[in-house]
């Protein structure tokens, strides 16, 4: 039985959900809706518990702004956009609810039928630890937080209140983005700035993608046979947005990012890990303010800040194929940070066991994974050059004979989401 709840021993909800009873009968035949709400942008899927099988799912896009739509995926693959004029996330989440009942697109004839909804959240900061059945004091807590993440947790929570009041009596969840990281130790989440400004202003490293971090180190233990209890490993989450976690014995007791998203790896728009001295620096000689200034590192910065080319790895993969050296140059910074966070992680960890690759870059840049991994034979990781031709599956990329397996497990991060609302909301309905 989970046990998944606020830490913040201020919060009423710790006790109103400490205990659940499980109803498997019931449990059994859940429908679960996941959603992901973005300042203007809500995707989603249904899930069918019993089987874990995907009803549906889309996307709405341009919530608030001109020729907002939703696109879905209709169950032969195809993608069907509908425009819609969409103020607010109110509008965007009813247009979900409504092509989910449409007759021919749709997935149910009622939204009875869906029996929790569950939302991902971005920053949970350290008033909350896992996975939380919805309350009026999560809502409040969540909004505490926004000044961590403005654009995301004011997102979540539009999109959270939203469902409060076309839903009312439908059980949500909140799962949280840095939650799988909160059993670092003190020691590796301070900044080494004066304690009272954690105290006071909860600065320090949080982490993120912490729900695929998640996922991919539990299903590697799934697909290798082994107790994740036993193991050391180290998650390579590598997408637009990137970010490495050590794993040790199934806890988390590192991860690259930090307050924000923005530290750690070099990414396709930001810059990953810089002198303090160099942003107060640029920020006199370009006339920055504070606001600029992250946004100038957030947006225009890392691989498109290197090649002034795009933050699409596709696209510098391309344009070094095509000659460029400053995508080439890119491409070699990318991965030598990769590869200068799995000797630190090792090093923190004693030793490393499983190395997982995953997120758009990590699961498809076949090119990145070898350069990465090459001259890594110090720690006993030996790439197959065959099997890591390989995108989007499943699959052990080492050789036989690596005392490292490395491996590429997609993520799945609404799953994960699905389970633990699952989970949470069983012992509501008797």
């Amino acid at each position: 039985m989970l046990e998944y709840y606020p830490i913040s021993d201020k919060r009423s909800v710790l006790t109103l959900f400490h205990s659940l009873h499980s109803f498997n009968s019931y449990n059994q035949n859940m429908k679960i809706l996941v959603l992901n709400c973005g300042s203007s942008s809500i995707k989603y899927k249904l899930y069918d518990m019993k089987d874990e099988s995907v009803l549906a799912q889309g996307g709405v896009e341009r919530i608030g702004l001109d020729e907002a739509f939703i696109k879905v995926k209709l169950p032969n693959g195809e993608k069907k956009q509908i425009m819609a004029d969409l103020p607010t996330h109110k509008e965007g989440v009813a247009l979900v609810f409504k092509v989910l009942l449409d007759s021919e697109i749709g997935a149910l004839k009622s939204l009875d039928e869906i029996d929790a909804v569950g939302h991902r959240v971005v920053q949970g900061g350290d008033l909350f630890e896992k996975s939380c059945i919805v309350t009026k004091e999560v809502e409040d807590g969540i909004e505490s937080l926004i000044d961590l993440a403005p654009v995301h947790n004011a997102g979540h929570l539009r999109g959270l209140r939203a469902v409060d009041a076309l839903m009312p009596h439908t059980p949500q969840v909140t799962v949280f983005d840095n939650a799988f990281h909160s059993t670092m130790p003190d020691y590796a989440y301070l900044y080494a700035v004066p304690y009272d400004l954690y105290k006071k202003y909860h600065v320090r490293r949080y982490g993120f993608h912490g729900t695929s971090h998640r996922y991919v180190s539990h299903r590697v233990c799934e697909m290798l046979g082994v107790d994740i209890k036993t193991q050391k490993i180290i998650t390579c989450h590598i997408g637009n947005g990137a970010s490495v976690a050590a794993v040790k014995n199934g806890k988390v007791i590192d991860t690259s990012m930090g307050l924000t998203p923005l530290a750690g790896l070099m990414m396709g728009s930001r810059s990953g890990d810089i002198d303090p001295s160099a942003v107060t620096y640029l920020m006199e000689k370009l006339g920055k303010q504070p606001q600029e200034m992250a946004d100038f590192l957030n947006k225009e910065s890392g691989v498109l800040g290197i090649t002034g080319i795009s933050s699409d790895m596709r696209d510098i993969e391309n344009a070094d194929n095509e000659g460029n050296k400053l995508a080439h140059l890119a491409l070699q910074m990318y991965a030598y940070r990769i590869k200068k966070y799995i000797g630190a992680y090792a090093a923190a960890m004693n030793g490393v066991d499983i190395i997982v690759w995953t997120a758009g870059v990590g699961e498809n840049q076949t090119g990145l994974r070898w350069d990465v991994c090459q001259d890594m034979e110090y720690l006993g990781i030996k790439l197959d050059k065959k099997r890591n031709e390989v995108r989007g599956e499943e699959q052990i990329l080492s050789t036989d004979d690596s005392k490292v397996k490395v491996v590429l497990v997609p993520t799945d991060e609404e799953i994960v989401i699905a389970r633990d609302t699952q989970e949470l909301v069983k012992g509501l309905k008797k």
